[in-house]
């Protein structure tokens, strides 16, 4: 059942390309014809690499099943450089060859709006804002955090991720217009509910089939201040950049990605490709947030990044990158006024609690540490010549005319 069967699936392949060839009849479409051979030649790349790909961390339910994910992720990577050496018109045109309806702009569904819980204005159903916003993608955000929470398996991470990118949203809801919500919708429904619900379903879940759990914020575990200090140098040196702790930025820029993939290639939230995408990354993710702990947790055994991890960061860059040149008007829209202030307060908050917490705290605890030790050697000093003096007198006291002899 663990062997890859390289021979049987070799020989099934040459069956299959034996009757295309030898029974069937080549139809005359030329546009059907492209789009089957392009098809064919993923298969029997996938073919090959389910047989002969190297094995991921994972081994469950098969090797093999890990690595068609492995060769899937290449395969979409391909995909996404053709669209970004195409021209934007050409490359929007281009998705109409796998859905005819896509190539068409589309509206946004903005969010915000009435923000009544509830509506006195309407007798019939005040709480019909609620209803509104009760839509597909509550079930959705429920599940995709409950399967983010099986990648990431760090309950402290999952909760910042998701109040992180609800800030996000805040910041760039003048650039998509469905980030635009209700702050209850923010943080009630998404947040407590949704993501909360997930996080906590998917944590239990870990627990009960006693899977391993990662522990991302290892620069809290670092004891001494010189480990602190150099750790945080090197995350500004070029070896570093690979070596993160808590792979924030990627995962919020591939969280964010979605939302801005759809926008610039007139793709309907609903779509099937959205979907896809979706289900694509809920199993890669998982290999690739394992191969990232492993190399940051043990960088002696695991000396290099894996290939999942390496093939989804490729993949985050490059759909960012598509991004950029299909629409970088939006992208350079200023932020409002009122979000760069904070923005700018967070940042110095950041900055503040960072040089508190690594700076002015440690070196005042490094102070007073070393002053009790003065103290305390002070202390003990002035014990002893107490105890030397008394120890003279006894010594010094007459008996007879003569003092008693001092033995060194």
């Amino acid at each position: 059942f663990r062997r890859a069967h390289t021979l049987t699936v070799l020989f099934i392949l040459t069956c299959a390309l034996g009757y295309v060839t030898l029974l069937e009849e080549t139809p005359q479409d030329t546009a059907y014809n492209t789009k089957r051979g392009i098809v064919a030649s993923i298969l029997v790349f996938l073919c090959f690499g389910v047989t002969q790909a190297k094995d991921g961390p994972f081994s469950r339910p098969h090797p093999a099943y890990w690595r068609f994910w492995l060769c899937v992720s290449v395969v979409y990577e391909l995909f996404l450089i053709f669209i970004l050496f195409q021209t934007v018109q050409d490359g929007r045109k281009f998705m109409k060859y796998i859905d005819p309806h896509l190539g068409v702009p589309l509206p946004e569904r903005d969010y915000g709006g009435n923000c009544l819980i509830y509506d006195p204005g309407n007798e019939t159903d005040p709480f019909h804002n609620i209803w509104d916003k009760l839509d597909g993608f509550v079930p959705a955000h429920f599940f995709g955090w409950y399967l983010k929470t099986l990648m990431i398996r760090d309950w402290w991470m999952c909760m910042i991720i998701s109040v992180m990118f609800e800030f996000l949203e805040y910041s760039l809801e003048h650039q998509l217009p469905n980030f635009s919500e209700c702050w209850w919708d923010h943080w009630i429904m998404d947040v407590i509910l949704c993501n909360g619900l997930g996080i906590y379903c998917g944590m239990k879940t870990l627990s009960w089939l006693s899977l391993k759990t990662y522990k991302w914020q290892g620069l809290w575990n670092i004891p001494t201040y010189k480990g602190k200090m150099k750790r945080i140098v090197f995350q500004f040196t070029p070896y570093s950049w690979v070596k993160f702790e808590c792979p924030f930025s990627q995962f919020l820029l591939a969280e964010l990605n979605t939302f801005y993939l759809k926008f610039v290639l007139w793709m309907p939230p609903e779509h099937y490709l959205v979907l896809l995408r979706l289900v694509f990354f809920v199993n890669v993710g998982g290999v690739a947030m394992r191969e990232i702990y492993d190399f940051m947790d043990d960088p002696k055994f695991h000396k290099k990044l894996g290939q999942q991890a390496w093939l989804v960061a490729a993949i985050t860059a490059t759909e960012f990158l598509i991004v950029v040149k299909y629409d970088p008007y939006t992208l350079t829209l200023s932020l409002p006024f009122y979000i760069t202030q904070c923005w700018i307060l967070g940042i110095i908050l950041v900055l503040t609690w960072t040089a508190w917490r690594f700076f002015i705290r440690d070196i005042t605890l490094r102070y007073k540490e070393i002053r009790r030790q003065k103290q305390e050697h002070r202390h003990e000093k002035d014990k002893c010549l107490s105890n030397g003096d008394r120890h003279s007198a006894l010594l010094d006291e007459p008996n007879g005319n003569k003092p008693r002899e001092r033995k060194l």
